[in-house]
């Protein structure tokens, strides 16, 4: 008995037109409204973007878009520290793959050349595409100097990480390594802020250094309260119900304005703190009461009996939590996670409004009003430019975060 091969059936462009656009009467009517009306806003946009668009403006003032009234003298400073940070991006994605190598999962084994190139085109594509755009915006040779240096040192980084991932390191050597890792960012900071205090972190430089300690100040806080509101004892989930309600029930831009003002009534002007800081503590304390909501739906999505059995097998409530229900609960809410930091990075623009901090979004309202610029209504662009630049941070963030979905079958049984 021979086995017959079926053969493969191919979607020719008719049979797909007809599945995806006219496969009823209703479809077939909104194709036929909807294409043109969307063939002729991408000419519209292409037309701004490649012709009519005077980007100049963007061109002139990038610096201050990007980093605002950074002193040049140590623009090297942040150079050094997009480099480190790439280094350490790679060493945690060679120990990452090194790990799913051990266990048998990584996806790359079973790729071809060409599908990888192709899968790190998807991936970094965008990213590479922006930073390609920025440099051609230059005119000096320290942001491409800087670009090499990045991407060298992640190819460096993953190296080593994946050599490291390799060898049994004894217990004391890993600990090491991991706070010599966890503490790189704080070193990183007090080396920037040694030259530039704090406060005058402007651009689009505060926009990404405050999202990024908003999401890594916010987790921990979220998760504990999250676990505070299961808590057994009624003073600890009384205080993290009472937390959650009420940062919740004020609106974000009431709590920066309040921040703003409202701070130094209660503390001297000498010893409060800088407005980034504020800014920094509202995102924190805001998304922490939203990310302790997300957390909590995902501790309640686990079943009752792991939590049960791991007890009956004699797990401690903190090796339960931390061991069998916590991972789960996270990894049952990625992508509500992922959302609530996106809307965390675009919300920092806010801080520019109600705090009068230089951001991006202060700075491409203020560049209009420069004398070679006054008048001409050239806030279509520098806005342009500037949304542009948040979504491609808002989308890599997304894809990311559908990527993770993938590797850890969040929403497949």
């Amino acid at each position: 008995m021979t086995a017959t091969t079926r053969p493969v059936r191919t979607t020719t462009p008719a049979q797909w037109l007809r599945k995806n656009l006219f496969r009823t009467p209703l479809d077939s009517v909104l194709t036929l409204i909807l294409a043109p009306l969307s063939l002729y806003a991408l000419y519209l946009a292409a037309r701004f973007v490649f012709v009519t668009g005077r980007w100049e403006i963007v061109e002139v003032n990038l610096k201050l878009l990007m980093v605002g009234n950074w002193p040049i003298d140590h623009m090297a400073r942040i150079s050094v520290t997009l480099v480190a940070f790439g280094f350490l991006g790679g060493i945690v994605a060679g120990l990452v793959h090194a790990r799913q190598v051990r266990r048998g999962t990584a996806s790359v084994l079973n790729m071809s050349r060409r599908e990888r190139i192709l899968d790190l085109a998807r991936r970094f594509g965008l990213i590479l595409f922006t930073v390609l755009l920025l440099l051609a915006l230059t005119s000096t040779w320290g942001p491409t100097i800087t670009a090499v240096g990045v991407v060298v040192a992640g190819v460096a980084g993953r190296v080593v990480g994946g050599i490291l991932g390799r060898l049994h390191l004894p217990k004391p050597v890993a600990i090491v390594l991991v706070l010599l890792m966890l503490s790189t960012p704080f070193l990183l900071y007090f080396y920037l802020v040694d030259a530039v205090p704090l406060a005058r972190w402007e651009g689009f430089w505060f926009n990404l250094s405050s999202a990024a300690a908003g999401i890594i100040l916010c987790f921990p806080l979220g998760v504990l309260i999250a676990i505070g509101r299961r808590s057994k004892l009624p003073l600890i989930r009384g205080m993290s119900t009472i937390y959650v309600e009420l940062v919740r029930g004020v609106p974000f831009f009431v709590l920066l304005l309040m921040a703003h003002v409202a701070l130094e009534f209660f503390v001297p002007a000498s010893i409060a703190p800088s407005r980034p800081v504020r800014a920094i503590v509202v995102f924190t304390i805001f998304t922490a009461a939203y990310l302790a909501e997300i957390v909590r739906g995902g501790l309640q999505s686990v079943p009752r009996g792991q939590e049960e059995a791991a007890r009956a097998v004699g797990l401690s409530p903190f090796s339960v939590m931390s061991r069998i229900v916590l991972p789960q609960a996270l990894r049952n809410v990625i992508p509500a996670q992922i959302g609530q930091f996106i809307s965390l990075f675009k919300d920092t623009v806010l801080a520019g409004l109600a705090m009068s901090i230089f951001d991006m979004a202060q700075v491409a309202s203020a560049i209009t009003q420069q004398s070679a610029f006054r008048g001409q209504g050239l806030i279509v662009e520098t806005l342009t430019f500037t949304a542009f630049l948040f979504w491609v941070g808002a989308y890599t963030m997304s894809r990311e975060s559908q990527r993770l979905e993938r590797k850890l079958g969040v929403g497949t049984r």
